[in-house]
């Protein structure tokens, strides 16, 4: 009875300690994601002379814009690989909001991590392209 004591024991502490990595692993995939869609963005703004507005959306980076205005110089195979935008780490789209609350002169991207609610701490919290030290929406 002991022995099947400690083993529980061991295994609750243990799904503990891998079910918070996965959590950090979640947040820094979906950092590198942002950084990727970001990359994508700039290079569409190289491109066009613009970054596609809040409603052509991300989906301008692999579908060429109907809604004006209409990019000049579009990438025939889109600005992103594999023909799709990414979802975040918990399976939630990305959002997007050109010009940016939090990038007036640019864009705002963000993920809103785990809980998909706005705004939250920890693994709750918001993940996007503005300053860290900046007030989350």
């Amino acid at each position: 009875m002991a022995v099947v004591t400690v083993m529980l024991l061991l295994i609750g502490l243990v799904s503990v300690a891998v079910t918070g990595q996965i959590d950090k692993a979640r947040q820094a995939t979906t950092r590198a994601q942002l950084k990727q869609i970001e990359s994508a963005l700039a290079f569409y703004q190289m491109d066009n002379g613009r970054y596609p507005t809040s409603e052509q959306g991300l989906d301008a980076l692999v579908n060429e814009p109907a809604l004006a205005p209409q990019p000049r110089n579009y990438r025939p195979d889109g600005y992103l690989q594999g023909g799709a935008v990414p979802l975040d780490a918990w399976g939630e789209d990305y959002l997007y909001e050109s010009p940016g609350q939090m990038n007036p002169r640019s864009f705002d991207i963000w993920s809103m991590g785990a809980d998909a609610q706005a705004g939250g701490e920890e693994l709750d919290a918001d993940i996007g392209n503005w300053p860290e030290d900046s007030e989350l929406r």
